[in-house]
C-alpha cells in the first residue's frame, strides 16, 4: 500500500470530497494509527484506564479496521476481546479521526462496522466502549449501569456505554474486565 501524506491544514479547510469506505487494517498502516492515536488523544493516551485494557488483553488485529476517503487513510478503530461477569465481548478504541476529515461520518461508521463484524463472529454478546453519550447512544449503545463493570484503573462511570442484541445487558452486566473466555 503506498502511503499518502495527509493534506496541508490550509488545503483540509475546504471538506474533502469523496468516497468513504471501511476496510481491514494492515501491518502498512501501524505508522499512520500511531500518528493518528497522538494527534487525537495526545502524550496522556498511555496513561488511560483504556489503554491499561489493551496491555492486559490484546487487540485482535482481525478486528482492527482503517477508514479512508478515496484511497486516503482518515481514521482507525482497534476492538480488544474482553469478558465481564463471565459473559465474552469487545472493548472498542481507540477510536480515531484525523482532524482534517472529521464530522464526515468516518468514526460512526468505523464504530458501527467493527461492533457488527465482532458481534457476527457470535463469541462475544457485547460491545464496551468509554465515550461521550451524545455521540455512540445515538447509534444504538446504551448507559451502562453506574459503577457495575470494574476497569483496572479509572474511569468516568457516566461514559461506560453498551451495545448488544440484548437490550438488558446495559443494565445487568456486572464484575471486572477480564480475559476473553475460549468459546
Amino acid at each position: 500500500m503506498t502511503v499518502v501524506p495527509l493534506p496541508s491544514a490550509a488545503a483540509a479547510a475546504v471538506p474533502f470530497p469523496g468516497v468513504l469506505t471501511v476496510r481491514p487494517a494492515t501491518p502498512a498502516d501501524d505508522a499512520f494509527i500511531d500518528d493518528l492515536q497522538a494527534i487525537a488523544f495526545g502524550p496522556g493516551r498511555f496513561a488511560r484506564t483504556a489503554f491499561r485494557v489493551r496491555e492486559r488483553f490484546p487487540i485482535d488485529t482481525s478486528l482492527s479496521l482503517v477508514a479512508e476517503v478515496d484511497g486516503i487513510a482518515c481514521g482507525s478503530v482497534w476492538m480488544t476481546p474482553i469478558s465481564v461477569g463471565g459473559l465474552n465481548g469487545y472493548l472498542l478504541g481507540p477510536l480515531a479521526t484525523h482532524p482534517n476529515f472529521r464530522k464526515r461520518g468516518a468514526g460512526k461508521l468505523l464504530a458501527l462496522e467493527v461492533s457488527k463484524r465482532a458481534l457476527a463472529r457470535g463469541e462475544g454478546s457485547f460491545v464496551l466502549l468509554v465515550g461521550d453519550q451524545d455521540y455512540y447512544c445515538p447509534l444504538g449503545w446504551e448507559i451502562t449501569t453506574p459503577g457495575a463493570i470494574q476497569f483496572p484503573g479509572p474511569v468516568d462511570v457516566t461514559r461506560v456505554l453498551l451495545l448488544a442484541e440484548d437490550k438488558s445487558l446495559a443494565t445487568s452486566l456486572s464484575g471486572s474486565i477480564a480475559a476473553f473466555k475460549p468459546v
